[in-house]
């Protein structure tokens, strides 16, 4: 078994070069990066077209969009304790680079290319669905429409009012299982909610959701 995948590796070095990150050496995971960010984007893309074939081009770009960013690479590769494995220049590892979601989602979108590098398509394709499972158990094209965050955002401009902020109140639990507090506040004003999530997407997300609510609410 890979060191931080269920795949295992023939060829050891791609593993390694994976998780190397520029700060640490001259040859890093640049280039296996950019591979497997089209790797992933091709994978994602073609599970939603056969999964839904009754979504339209716009719901397809949207939950793809949904899938395929850096929060939830982040996410995922903090719940396969990722970061504990990236070999970090001295400087990244006193700055704590292992727990900054860029370098931690770059790292799976590296080891995506280094695994399509090493066994194929299909091996790829399977470990991308393994990492990808609970996000894709709970997308719904039948509530496909802008997430919470766009639509707050889109409210808020519409009025002139501020944009809202984002806080991480508390996150508890180990790194496989993290519950995720996060606080939406918009302007002096309005006030503030909270809300828990599995992640801080979707935490973000479900406070999002209750700060339009209330935005609705009081202007009825």
């Amino acid at each position: 078994m890979g060191t931080v995948s269920n795949y295992s590796f023939v060829h050891a070095d791609l593993e390694r070069l994976a998780l190397t990150h520029r700060s640490s050496a001259r040859v890093n995971n640049e280039r296996l990066e950019f591979l497997g960010d089209a790797v992933l984007g091709q994978v994602i893309a073609e599970y939603l077209y056969r999964e839904f074939p009754s979504a339209d081009e716009g719901q397809l770009t949207r939950l793809r969009a949904t899938l395929v960013n850096k929060q939830t690479l982040a996410d995922i590769a903090r719940s396969i304790d990722l970061g504990e494995h990236i070999v970090l220049g001295e400087g990244e590892l006193k700055s704590g680079g292992w727990r900054r979601d860029s370098i931690l989602a770059n790292t799976l979108e590296a080891l995506i290319g280094a695994i399509y590098l090493d066994g194929g398509l299909v091996a790829c394709t399977d470990q991308i669905l393994i990492w990808f499972a609970d996000v894709l158990r709970d997308i719904d094209p039948s509530l496909n429409r802008k997430d919470a965050k766009t639509r707050l955002q889109e409210y808020l401009q519409a009025r002139g009012s501020p944009l809202p902020t984002y806080n991480a109140e508390q996150i508890t639990g180990p790194a496989h299982d993290q519950r995720f507090t996060i606080q939406c506040c918009v302007g002096s004003q309005v006030g503030v909610v909270s809300a828990v999530g599995t992640s801080r997407r979707n935490a973000e997300q479900k406070a999002a959701a209750l700060m339009l609510e209330q935005l609705e609410r009081d202007a009825t």
